[in-house]
């Protein structure tokens, strides 16, 4: 992802997949005199800027010599192309400036504009040169998260620094998932948090929003399943849409064959039960065909709602595979696996098989699917579509999978360790609720499990990472408290997925930096 044929030291800088070793950090003024040829002749009216101060950090910045930018009476927002619109009506407003469209830059003004460099789309260049403000990108992604840059170095009446910020992530995937199935959050809190993440550089919003103890979205297909308290599709359809306008993509989670609880309660004969006749907590009886066709019609309406790319099918904790013999305990699974696949089928293979159904569903629509990690399995006669990415969250279950396991087959892999990138309410079992220090001090995207990380080789296999916040125990905090509680992790999360190189700052600095931001 390196901007090839535009900056010649940003290859050595951004780490992606390789690249400077981990830890290394080039000084804003040792790399302005890299590329000295570019920067204004020293004067005596202003010192070399200094690389600005931002989260997450910017992957470069070159110093020059000059007064910098920052917002003024009569200054304006413009843009080269129309397509930018979005971008440059919420700056404007943001800081107060007038959007002027298409229109010349003066002096003064913020330009944002389209370039063709080879970088990723959501790179940009950011230029603070002559009074005026200009940013570019290969795509309107990249655009606007250099307006995030600009709008956190003015913040609180600072100045951009004069010089240019290049910048891109080193992850594509940089999320934040919301449990809305166990607690009910207003779309108001959530859509707080949508412009939270938008300033903050993420790009994904994960809902998981059916679960046992709720089903928290309003359906048209099957009404009988939704939670008193829910989300209308018109909040939904809102939510997306401010999302969209910050680059984020809503991923829907509809998890199967487990954690059913609120469509049994609608539909009992659906439940699972074992030999003796005992119900089995959250696990549809998937031998059922109706079983299926339920949660197919539910994937189906909700492709409608959910315009992204992506799509989480969970998976995971399907409790007949955790009894000592599954077996002997749900001979119907046995039979149905036996009848579909042959004679030496088992339960896991109708498991894989009934998670390769559903992901040809949301394939359907176009969608690239994602699964538990616990939801894939060993052996078999049966294996999991190879198209599924694996949300490798826990190395707790039975027959636990090293994450090498994954990566060694080739899959993709978005990173949710549960030691670092939990947030369960209530903190029940064996959890804490996660530090912004620690994920900030030793967490990478390369620590997928535990605290040890995987080889470097495969860092291009890893997507990106998400926080998570769980709701076991939905009273145990407030709407508010988890807004706070999580203020900080997200940070460091942030900082680790845009750059996973040791930060620059230490972590006393980067929380009184985040508190100065705001």
């Amino acid at each position: 992802m390196a901007v090839a044929g535009v900056v010649a030291v940003a290859v050595a800088v951004w780490p992606d997949g390789g690249g400077q070793p981990a830890g290394s950090k080039v000084p804003s003024a040792d790399r302005s005199q890299s590329v000295s040829a570019a920067s204004p002749s020293p004067t005596r009216s202003y010192p070399l800027s200094k690389a600005p101060r931002t989260i997450p950090a910017v992957r470069e910045h070159i110093a020059a010599h000059g007064p910098g930018w920052r917002p003024a009476a009569g200054a304006r927002v413009v843009v080269e192309d129309n397509g930018l619109a979005d971008e440059g009506k919420l700056l404007a407003g943001e800081l107060r400036l007038t959007y002027a469209g298409r229109a010349a830059a003066k002096a003064g003004d913020v330009q944002l504009g389209l370039d063709k460099g080879s970088a990723g789309p959501e790179s940009y260049t950011l230029t603070v040169k002559n009074g005026r403000v200009t940013i570019t990108g290969p795509a309107d992604a990249g655009v606007f998260y250099g307006t995030r840059t600009l709008k956190q170095e003015v913040h609180g009446g600072g100045t951009a620094p004069e010089g240019v910020v290049r910048d891109q992530p080193a992850k594509p995937v940089r999320g934040f998932m919301l449990d809305i199935a166990r607690k009910h959050f207003t779309a108001a809190w959530i859509e707080d948090r949508v412009r939270e993440l938008g300033d903050l550089k993420f790009n994904q919003l994960g809902l998981h929003f059916s679960d046992d103890q709720g089903f928290r979205i309003q359906s048209d297909t099957h009404p009988e399943i939704v939670s008193q308290q829910h989300l209308t599709k018109d909040e939904v359809r809102r939510i997306i849409a401010l999302a969209a306008s910050r680059h984020i993509t809503v991923v829907p989670e509809i998890d199967s064959p487990g954690h059913l609880g609120a469509v049994i309660a609608a539909h009992p004969d659906l439940q699972l039960r074992n030999v003796s006749g005992v119900p089995i907590r959250g696990a549809v009886d998937i031998s059922k065909p109706a079983a299926a066709r339920i949660v197919d019609d539910l994937l189906n309406e909700y492709a409608g709602l959910f315009p992204g790319t992506d799509w989480h099918l969970g998976g995971d904790e399907y409790q007949a595979l955790t009894v000592a013999n599954p077996t002997a305990s749900f001979p119907q699974l046995v039979g149905a696996a036996r009848n579909r696949y042959g004679a030496g089928a088992s339960i896991t293979d109708l498991t894989t098989g009934w998670l390769n159904d559903r992901a040809k569903v949301v394939h359907g629509h176009g969608r690239t699917a994602r699964a538990w990690n616990d939801g894939f399995f060993r052996g078999g006669t049966v294996q999991a579509d190879g198209g599924l990415q694996v949300a490798y969250w826990t190395g707790k279950e039975i027959g636990a999978r090293q994450p090498l396991e994954y990566l060694g087959a080739g899959r993709k892999v978005i990173n949710y360790n549960d030691e670092y990138l939990y947030y369960v309410l209530g903190e029940p079992q064996t959890f804490v609720y996660p530090t912004g220090q620690r994920i900030y001090e030793q967490w990478t995207p390369l620590v997928l499990r535990g605290t040890t990380p995987v080889p470097a080789k495969y860092d291009s296999q890893i997507l990106g990472g998400y926080f998570a916040v769980w709701c076991d125990l939905a009273n145990s905090q407030t709407q508010d408290q988890v807004a706070a509680g999580i203020r900080m992790p997200l940070r460091a999360l942030t900082q680790k997925l845009w750059d996973p190189r040791t930060p620059s700052l230490s972590w006393t600095q980067f929380k009184a930096l985040s508190s100065q931001l705001g």
